[in-house]
């Protein structure tokens, strides 16, 4: 199905595929972590996966980079499969750059140790040339002046610039960005997205962003999936989701977001979904979202909804719109 919704989006010639999904699955023992998720991300383009806690979000991104397996379904990397029998996976994996909330940095290495790890143990780069590369990317960065300072005298905002420099160390043409700016105060999130843009246009990145923030994702991407307990329950491109959202769950999300402006956010009405976020573990029968949905019929209960094409390149995972 993947394949499908990323040749359905208008009939344009579409730049080639880097990461793409069909059908995966993921277990933990009896928990149904992923469930039917397709997805494709094209060269070039930027993608937004969205979520609360436990919709699955990391699990996705795990499985992409290999940290965790996935049971069923098919991970493709630049054309190449994903298996346990991938014999090239070290190099599949150097192509998929990682950029965390948490920075991930070594307390106990300097800022230019850090980046130079990679490079010498992954790619058995000469220490000389590692050093040389790791200083270009913290130019890039604007933190080279940092270079020889640990971790922890940096500020969270110069913290997140080393991040991005080490993922980018290891020559990735994609790179995943799990909650990369969450952490950030708003001045600083600003800075880190301007930068982020940057360096797509300038090495031709392709991006994939996990985030909870429908506040700050606008300005990431160019489409957006919006996930819950393990299912991607709507995908269209950015302007269409936020102006016309159809899942009752994306619509929840999106009313909640405060408008900037007092008067306004001060007299508009305000969607509440109703309940809590059922336990993962063991979730609703049918529809997942059917105890909290407005639109819910007795139906929903029963049967676990088609995720189809409501228009060109919008897919919603809902028997009721």
């Amino acid at each position: 199905m993947s394949e499908k919704i990323a040749e359905s989006r208008g009939g344009r010639q579409q730049p080639p595929a880097v990461i793409e999904l069909t059908d995966v699955h993921k277990w933990y023992g009896n928990f149904h972590a992923l469930k039917n998720i397709d997805l494709t991300v094209r060269k070039g383009e930027r993608i937004v996966v969205c979520g609360p806690s436990g919709s699955g979000k990391s699990t996705l991104i795990r499985c992409i980079n290999r940290l965790e397996v996935h049971q069923r379904g098919s991970i493709h990397v630049n054309g190449v499969l994903l298996t346990n029998q991938t014999k090239n996976i070290k190099e599949v994996r150097q192509e998929v750059g990682m950029c965390f909330q948490q920075f991930n940095l070594f307390s106990h290495m300097t800022i230019l140790e850090n980046l130079t790890l990679a490079p010498i143990l992954v790619r058995k780069m000469p220490a000389n040339d590692a050093v040389d590369l790791a200083m270009s990317y913290l130019k890039r960065v604007n933190i080279a002046d940092q270079h020889d300072k640990y971790p922890g005298q940096l500020s969270g905002g110069q913290q997140q610039r080393v991040g991005i420099a080490r993922a980018l160390a290891l020559n990735p043409e994609f790179i995943i960005c799990d909650e990369a700016v969450s952490a950030l105060d708003v001045s600083i999130q600003a800075q880190v997205i301007n930068l982020l843009e940057d360096l797509r246009d300038e090495f031709g990145l392709t991006y994939l962003f996990i985030s909870h923030d429908l506040s700050v994702i606008r300005h990431l991407c160019q489409r957006v999936a919006v996930m819950y307990l393990g299912h991607i329950v709507e995908l269209a491109e950015c302007d269409e989701l936020y102006d016309n959202p159809i899942h009752p769950y994306t619509r929840a999300l999106l009313a909640a977001v405060p408008i900037p402006d007092p008067a306004v956010e001060a007299k508009r009405a305000h969607e509440v979904v109703k309940g809590e976020v059922p336990s993962p573990i063991n979730p609703p029968s049918g529809c997942v979202f059917h105890p909290r949905c407005p639109l819910a019929v007795g139906g929903c209960s029963k049967v676990i909804p088609e995720f189809r094409e409501i228009k060109p390149g919008h897919w919603v995972a809902c028997t009721e719109v």
